[in-house]
């Protein structure tokens, strides 16, 4: 029997997960934070990671101890601090702040399908990753990232195309990641043998 299921998603232990919905084949690495967040299926994050106000595309590679979509704080009120939107932790009389909240979940952080998220990274709130990316560890992202695009650095910048702009634009006509669980299994001997060129020859012509 398989690991990952199709209904139900695996989170490994000490997980909080909030407001978040998770697709088939999903798994959530011990010890991470899921709020406000959508998983599409085969999406994955490793151990720790932190994960706000995203959509996590399919076939997405999240590696442990990233941060995607990190909340912010009013740099632009008198005081930068909990105290203004979490109120009610300080007062009794005092509720919470839901418009700067709704703000906050507003800022949607985009991660493409069968990107990879490499270890330690930070890809900032309203910042869109191409399918097929690849973020090099301990990036931190600011900006979009076009598909088949490796960033690197602090802030990222892109170190070249993962292909030959021929090969990534039939690679996103071609959708791989839209196919059923059965056809990607038919396909699999090919995903594991053949280059990127060589597999959009027999499948795409």
């Amino acid at each position: 029997m398989p690991k990952l299921s199709a209904t139900t998603p695996f989170i490994h232990p000490d997980c909080q997960i909030t407001h978040s919905t998770f697709g088939a084949f999903v798994e959530v690495g011990q010890g991470s934070r899921v709020s406000h967040s959508t998983f599409e299926d085969y999406a994955y994050c490793d151990r720790l990671s932190d994960i706000a106000n995203t959509t996590v595309g399919k076939f997405a590679n999240i590696a442990a101890l990233t941060r995607i979509g990190p909340t912010d704080h009013p740099m632009d009120h008198a005081s930068l601090h909990h105290f203004l939107y979490r109120s009610s932790y300080y007062w009794e009389d005092a509720a919470d702040d839901p418009a700067f909240f709704a703000a906050r979940e507003a800022r949607r952080t985009v991660i493409g399908p069968d990107t990879w998220i490499g270890h330690g990274a930070i890809i900032k709130p309203e910042v869109t990753i191409g399918a097929g990316a690849v973020i090099a560890s301990g990036a931190v992202v600011t900006k979009d990232v076009p598909p088949y695009m490796i960033v690197a650095g602090l802030p990222a910048t892109p170190l070249r195309p993962r292909f030959a702009k021929g090969i990534a634009d039939r690679m996103m006509a071609l959708a791989w990641w839209d196919w059923d669980h059965s056809r990607l299994r038919k396909a699999l001997t090919d995903f594991r043998s053949l280059k990127a060129e060589a597999f959009l020859e027999k499948y795409n012509g």
